[in-house]
């Protein structure tokens, strides 16, 4: 019984001790800012979204005219934060982006071309 009793009041001690693992966050995809999503234009070429937003995670194998932004972020410890999951598809017609959805706001001056 004493046995048992030191077994149990050690597993319940160590399992206190989960915070003092270090586990790191894992990022995963296209880290994106409100502020480049901002200068997205309607009418801009692909080169032009890949300049400002970078290489897209997918591109859609089926149509050549999707093309989707995703970000996970996995917290390794609860104290640093929740996890984070983002995703921004853009839609292109003719080589050009027409329209944007997903979890960051459209730009109010999305509508205006560029010169």
């Amino acid at each position: 019984m004493k046995f048992l009793s030191i077994i149990i009041l050690s597993f319940t001690l160590l399992t206190g001790c989960t915070d003092w693992i270090y586990r790191i966050d894992v990022p995963q995809g296209n880290f994106l800012d409100q502020k480049d999503v901002n200068k997205l234009r309607v009418e801009m070429t692909k080169e032009q979204v890949r300049f400002v937003l970078g290489n897209p995670v997918v591109e859609d194998s089926f149509s050549d005219d999707t093309w989707y932004y995703y970000y996970e972020m996995k917290r390794g410890m609860r104290k640093r934060g929740e996890d984070v999951k983002k995703h921004l598809i853009l839609t292109f017609e003719d080589g050009k982006l027409t329209d944007l959805t997903g979890d960051y706001p459209k730009p109010e001056e999305f509508d205006q071309p560029l010169a």
